[in-house]
């Protein structure tokens, strides 16, 4: 059974584009504040590191503020302050370091570092009246990451499968690129996948015979060709639903078969990917054959938030974890 702090807990999270604040009591969300970068980088077609950083700057304080604000708290009502020092982009991820640091200080309250991954497994707690239980096998899915987790407790997490090169979001992404659709993001792929035909190009899904890994780099290649085979007569809202059934079905079937590994009964799905329809639908229907709950965070929750981090923080801190004013920032950390 997971415990969280017994007091308010500000996080803050600007670990790559989006600079959020939250404000959490135990697993209740009172507030969730997320200024995006999305226009400003889509110009570039990627994030642009130096401007990320700048643009954390100007919104951290309001984004803060209105945080507070709305869960109706000042900075007095706080009794900690959870921050993502790592993994991100080294300069974004200094400024919401630097501003937890500053407020702790002032404030006399205490601060804890929290790993961006940590805070989308703990995502799942957010307002759930029934918490999920331990032990559970997480599923990660993000732009950046994909790994199937046993998770035994705060900090207690073991790798059961991982991917060999590409993340499954860094799939989606490529792929819509490659097929031209209005952004190279995943939730293009979904929307122009609804009501088409997942069967009509033969993609392929990564590894079925290897219950330790996953690959979509391969996937991306055979987009790439299907693309140039095809040509003006591509249907792109059948290729986009093959592509969205490829990657879904590789990510349940090795999340299932994890937990049968393990005989575990309670599954989650956690990270920006974990919002895809498709793949909440397949996992719940595989979940329900197998006899396993499945848990996955509400839309808002999915995303990059400070909601996660004020969740993650407060479970450490209720451990008796805190953080050091040195603590810093790292561009690589393992879960």
């Amino acid at each position: 059974m997971i415990q969280f702090f017994d007091a308010p807990v500000l996080g803050i999270e600007s670990s790559c584009d989006e600079t959020s604040a939250a404000v959490t009591v135990g697993s209740k969300v009172l507030s969730n504040v997320v200024s995006s970068q999305a226009d400003l980088h889509r110009k570039y077609g990627g994030v642009i590191p130096e401007l990320a950083s700048r643009a954390h700057v100007e919104a951290m304080i309001p984004v803060i503020t209105e945080a507070l604000q709305t869960a109706n708290m000042s900075i007095g009502d706080i009794g900690a302050i959870a921050v993502t020092n790592r993994p991100g982009l080294i300069g974004a991820l200094s400024v919401g370091v630097s501003a937890s640091k500053a407020l702790a200080w002032a404030h006399k309250i205490p601060l804890i570092g929290v790993h961006h991954l940590e805070g989308h497994l703990l995502s799942v707690f957010a307002n759930q009246d029934v918490p999920p239980k331990l032990p559970s096998i997480a599923l990660i899915v993000s732009g950046g990451h994909t790994e199937v987790v046993f998770v035994s407790g705060i900090g207690e997490y073991k790798i059961l499968v991982e991917t060999l090169d590409d993340a499954a979001g860094e799939a989606f992404d490529k792929s819509a690129r490659l097929l031209g659709l209005p952004s190279a993001s995943g939730i293009e792929v979904q929307r122009a996948a609804m009501g088409a035909n997942p069967k009509r190009y033969s993609l392929p899904i990564a590894l079925p015979g290897d219950d330790a890994h996953f690959s979509f780099s391969g996937l991306k290649t055979a987009v790439l060709r299907l693309v140039e085979r095809e040509g003006e007569s591509l249907n792109k809202n059948d290729a986009a639903a093959s592509v969205q059934h490829a990657i879904v079905e590789a990510l349940v079937a090795k999340t299932i078969r994890a937990a049968q590994s393990v005989g575990c009964h309670s599954i989650w799905v956690v990270g920006g990917v974990s919002a895809n329809e498709s793949l909440r639908t397949k996992m719940k229907s595989a979940c329900d054959s197998i006899g396993a709950s499945l848990f996955v965070p509400d839309f808002q929750f999915c995303t990059d938030n400070a909601a996660m981090i004020a969740l993650a923080g407060s479970a450490r801190l209720a451990k008796g974890d805190r953080s050091d004013f040195d603590l810093d920032c790292l561009p690589n950390s393992p879960l």
